[in-house]
């Protein structure tokens, strides 16, 4: 039976296997030639020469420095030259380097907005005369072709929640420290916080402050607030650069641990995961600079590449937020530096 059926089976087989070797047919891979894929002269021709001017508010600190070296790190081995003005944290000075770029004209602008207001009408002028605008985490008034960054209003209400739920049975009393009022992070994540205490009537805020991105700042309201109010349970701060200030305030007046803090930030290494390994923090919400940077550099391939005209399409690209606390600051990938960044 076995012989039989074995019989069965491979006299179909080897008859087609004669016909093969009769009519001297080759296997269909050998015989084939590589075929030139038509699209990837055209991709890096494209983006062959281009300039990415690249205007932060600042270069002195971590997520400036995060997108700069991703961004690099992505187009410049397509021939793209990234260039950085950098304002160091005036205003005026950003407004004067955007409007220079109009007139050198590079092919796209990555722009990190101080405030909602002060670009927009330069942003507009710059994809009207032919420049793709990207804006990174604090977006303008003015929306441009594209956005890459957090969505502040779910920063505040994810901070804001963790600290209404660390209050419960305590004094219920917390306090927010703000960045600079006009700038979106600030003025959008409080807007979420708004959110949460809408639901909360329990909570009393006794201090609302901006501490326009300075830890100094932070940290000398951070006292005040706290000789006044001993009893606080919990802070909402804005961004984690700032608030090692906040942090410091805390431990400081030996509140480490019972203050319960909430920011955000780029996920640094030392400002994010150390600071919470430590006890500074107790939720530091990840926007993850690293993917922020490779998704703009993947917006400006495909812009470069598809032809389109400056401001004919407007999208947002938000970031999926990555919480970090005690429980996966000591993972190795929860965090990023800058020297792994640039190796």
């Amino acid at each position: 039976m076995v012989r039989n059926n074995s019989t069965r089976w491979w006299g179909p087989a080897a008859a087609g296997l004669g016909l093969l070797a009769l009519l001297g047919a080759t296997p269909p891979a050998l015989a084939q030639k590589g075929l030139d894929e038509p699209f990837q002269g055209a991709f890096k021709q494209a983006l062959a020469g281009k300039v990415v001017a690249y205007v932060p508010v600042a270069m002195n600190f971590d997520l400036a420095q995060g997108w700069y070296a991703g961004v690099k790190h992505e187009l410049e081995p397509f021939g793209v030259k990234v260039e950085v003005r950098d304002p160091n944290w005036s205003t005026n000075a950003g407004a004067q380097a955007v409007t220079t770029l109009l007139s050198e004209k590079p092919a796209v602008m990555i722009i990190h907005n101080p405030d909602v207001q002060t670009y927009a009408k330069l942003l507009q002028r710059a994809e009207n005369e032919g420049i793709y605008v990207v804006q990174i985490n604090m977006g303008s008034a003015y929306r441009t072709t594209a956005f890459v960054g957090a969505n502040w209003i779910e920063i505040g209400e994810r901070d804001t929640d963790a600290v209404v739920a660390a209050c419960k049975g305590k004094s219920n009393k917390i306090a927010i420290v703000q960045g600079a009022l006009s700038a979106a992070a600030s003025a959008y994540t409080l807007k979420g916080v708004e959110n949460v205490l809408a639901k909360h009537p329990e909570i009393k805020v006794v201090s609302s402050q901006a501490a326009d991105w300075d830890a100094a700042k932070a940290k000398a309201i951070t006292q005040t607030v706290l000789k006044q109010n001993p009893d606080l349970c919990g802070i909402v701060g804005f961004w984690d650069g700032m608030d090692i200030g906040t942090a410091a305030a805390v431990k400081e007046a030996g509140l480490t641990g019972k203050v319960f803090v909430a920011t955000s930030g780029g996920g640094e290494q030392r400002g994010a995961c150390d600071q919470v390994k430590s006890g500074g923090f107790d939720l530091d919400l990840s926007y993850d600079v690293p993917t922020q940077a490779h998704d703009l550099a993947g917006i400006i391939k495909w812009l470069l590449s598809s032809g389109l005209k400056p401001g004919s399409v407007k999208g947002s690209m938000y970031t999926t937020l990555i919480p970090i606390t005690k429980e996966n600051a000591g993972t190795e990938g929860t965090c990023w530096s800058l020297a792994r960044m640039t190796q």
